[in-house]
């Protein structure tokens, strides 16, 4: 479970990251990222902490389905906190096929699209 200073609850929220982001495709899942850093709202030394939010929608299957994929990727995102610049605002939207993945190809695609986002892999 992701601690409450970590998690993303407001729609304004979920919409900065969502349109002023950048995102990350892989086949299961989708990231948005928007950094702390680059909002000029915020000042360097009162950064808030890295907040994370999740996007399933019924696509993905149905309401036990989706909520098991929540919980996959809250128990992912919490680990991967720490790696992320302090005032983030992380989003992530699960496919249709998230819901038949494990546990390691979600773990898998999530890692995959935060090294493109962070700096890693080439467009």
């Amino acid at each position: 479970m992701l601690p409450t200073e970590h998690r993303l609850r407001r729609r304004e929220d979920f919409a900065t990251a969502v349109r002023r982001g950048r995102r990350a495709g892989r086949p299961l899942l989708v990231v948005h990222l928007r950094s702390g850093a680059t909002d000029p709202h915020v000042s360097g030394e009162n950064l808030p902490p890295t907040r994370a939010g999740f996007v399933v929608s019924k696509a993905v299957g149905g309401a036990v389905v989706r909520t098991a994929v929540k919980r996959r990727l809250r128990h992912l995102m919490r680990d991967r906190l720490a790696s992320l610049p302090p005032g983030s605002l992380v989003v992530v939207r699960a496919l249709p096929g998230a819901g038949d993945a494990d546990h390691a190809q979600l773990a898998r695609d999530l890692d995959a699209a935060l090294e493109r986002l962070l700096g890693g892999g080439a467009r």
